[in-house]
């Protein structure tokens, strides 16, 4: 099984803004924007990194813009039932959305991947 760090994702007051912020700094180039997860979602790429946007302001003042970390796996169901044993509590049950699954669940301080 293999994991890497795939994106982070980020409350957007004004998406339209951030995306024109790292155009226009870092040359980003939007990979997606679609609908999921009952707001707009917008992922762009800065080299080989990845950001993600809600289009919404944060929720939670106090954790600011950071809503989560995207860990990317080949294999979901192994990552799960890996975690799982090691005693890890997930939130919900992993979600499909056509090619793209996820499951989140909570890191130390609250961190949530």
């Amino acid at each position: 099984m293999k994991t890497s760090l795939h994106h982070a994702h980020l409350f957007a007051s004004n998406i339209e803004e951030s995306i024109q912020f790292y155009r226009e700094m870092f040359g980003a180039k939007v990979l997606f924007d679609l609908e999921m997860a009952g707001a707009r979602n917008v992922m762009i790429a800065i080299g080989s990194s990845k950001i993600n946007f809600y289009d919404q302001p944060p929720k939670d003042q106090r954790r600011g813009s950071i809503h989560h970390l995207g860990i990317e796996t080949d294999d979901i169901e192994v990552l799960v039932a890996h975690m799982k044993s090691k005693g890890f509590q997930f939130i919900n049950k992993i979600k499909s959305f056509g090619p793209l699954k996820y499951v989140m669940a909570a890191a130390p301080d609250n961190v949530l991947l």
